[in-house]
């Protein structure tokens, strides 16, 4: 050894100790010897030689070695030399290449920003049109409006509950304002003439939906569905007294036109109770109630935070948007349903093949959906996520939305042999799937077809 203390002390004289082979071979003898050398070595000599010690001396070798090292090493590191130009297409070696996670981050970060400029969240952007109403054109902030809907949703919790729902619907159906007083005026004056009827359909309606019945009581939805029924009933009134054209003879016997009164028109006597109520009416002739107008008012007094608010979007709603479906003949309701089996014949035929060879028409299965905008399958959270998505682009894709229930219930269908048991329920609504398909099929409607589907109502 190099660092053995007796070779580093040649001051020791030599010991004339005879050690024989049989003392060299013992392991004892030999580690005695090793250690009266080092003892003499460390107490006699150390202070006077003021040589350090082996461990001294190898902790000072490795700090020589590093520092060496270090200072050979250190001025052979270049500086950061300038990238020359590349003359040919940068390879992907030449790319310096961020982290996955945060590539995609940046990346959902700039189709944001592309869809919306501000870099607003979408929440605070919604609920800043509804505060502060439209900072632009208003066309283009109503596109945006819709935008945002179809896209991103409206924020509820699991109840469907939303802070702002009821005012996306209010703007998005042009519902005017109206006083709390002039809600009242309504509820004082009564029972309407559909009082009865009423009451005959409220206490089942969504009788098996808890989130309904914990939110929205019987006597709400009778005070909000007898005020509709008299704002529809004057509405009628008012119309039969507006003077028309009839043709008369004058007095030399020719036809000319004169003014009817309301007496003229109606020589019979004033309209009756029998005669305005919507259930009874002609089929031409604008109803006041008829049976399953429960069942759509029903989301809307669930989103509303006041009678007053659900009163002016469920009036403004079935006066504007789908007048035919509250007619006393219901018109606008069987040519939806007629229009459900042209629909389905487009986006999937063999589907629509099968259930007409079974003689399962729409109207035997899609009535009610098509009445309520198939707020009669729940849950009802599903229904006001799809009614987002009804207001923003027209009620009138409820009838495509009814096609996209039948196209995810396809290979069931098709299977059974019997698709009318499976048709007398739609299962639970999947809002998203449905926008989804709704919007994919919407392609495959010729012109004069969608042209029906936005009038069917009216």
């Amino acid at each position: 050894m190099t660092n053995s203390p007796v070779k580093q002390a040649p001051h020791l004289a030599p010991s004339t100790t005879t050690v024989t082979d049989h003392q060299l071979r013992s392991p004892k003898s030999s580690r005695g010897l090793r250690k009266l050398q080092s003892a003499h070595q460390l107490s006699a000599n150390y202070a006077a030689s003021n040589t350090p010690s082996l461990i001294s001396q190898q902790r000072q070798q490795q700090q020589r070695n590093t520092s060496s090292t270090h200072s050979i090493l250190a001025p052979q590191i270049p500086p950061p030399p300038t990238l020359p130009s590349h003359h040919r297409t940068r390879s992907n070696s030449d790319a310096v290449v961020p982290n996955a996670f945060s590539g995609a981050i940046a990346a959902k970060k700039v189709a944001a920003s592309k869809k919306n400029p501000t870099n607003q969240n979408p929440r605070e952007e919604l609920e800043g049109l509804v505060r502060q109403g439209p900072q632009g054109d208003v066309p283009s902030e109503l596109s945006r409006l819709r935008h945002l809907v179809l896209c991103e949703g409206l924020y509820a919790d699991s109840d469907g509950m939303s802070q702002i729902r009821i005012y996306i619907w209010l703007i998005l159906l042009n519902a005017p304002a109206i006083s709390t007083d002039s809600y009242l005026e309504l509820i004082r004056r009564g029972a309407s003439p559909a009082y009865s009827k009423i009451r005959n359909d409220t206490f089942r309606t969504l009788a098996t939906n808890p989130l309904f019945k914990r939110r929205v009581s019987e006597a709400s939805l009778i005070r909000l569905l007898n005020a509709v029924a008299w704002k529809l009933h004057d509405a009628k009134l008012e119309k039969l007294a507006e003077p028309t054209m009839v043709n008369a003879a004058n007095e030399r016997g020719s036809p000319e036109l004169q003014h009817a009164s309301p007496i003229v028109k109606h020589a019979q006597g004033p309209p009756t109770t029998t005669a305005t109520d919507g259930s009874e009416a002609g089929g031409t002739e604008p109803g006041i109630y008829v049976q399953g107008m429960n069942v759509l008012c029903a989301p809307f007094l669930y989103a509303a935070r006041s009678e007053a608010e659900a009163f002016v979007a469920f009036h403004g709603f079935i006066t504007k948007e789908c007048p035919g479906y509250v007619r006393g003949a219901m018109d606008g309701v069987h040519r939806g349903l007629a229009l459900v089996d042209k629909c389905l014949a487009i986006v999937d035929p063999k589907l629509s093949s099968y259930l007409q060879s079974k003689h399962m028409k729409a109207e035997l299965y899609a009535f009610a959906s098509v009445l309520t905008l198939c707020a009669c399958t729940p849950p009802l959270p599903e229904v006001l996520q799809l009614w987002d998505f009804l207001f923003a682009y027209g009620p009138h894709l409820n009838i495509l939305c009814i096609c996209a229930q039948l196209v995810i219930m396809r290979e069931t269908l098709l299977t059974s042999s019997s698709p009318t048991k499976l048709l007398r329920s739609f299962p639970p609504l999947q809002a998203k799937l449905i926008i989804e398909i709704t919007v994919s099929n919407l392609r495959k409607i010729p012109a004069e077809i969608y042209e029906e589907l936005v009038h069917h109502a009216e």
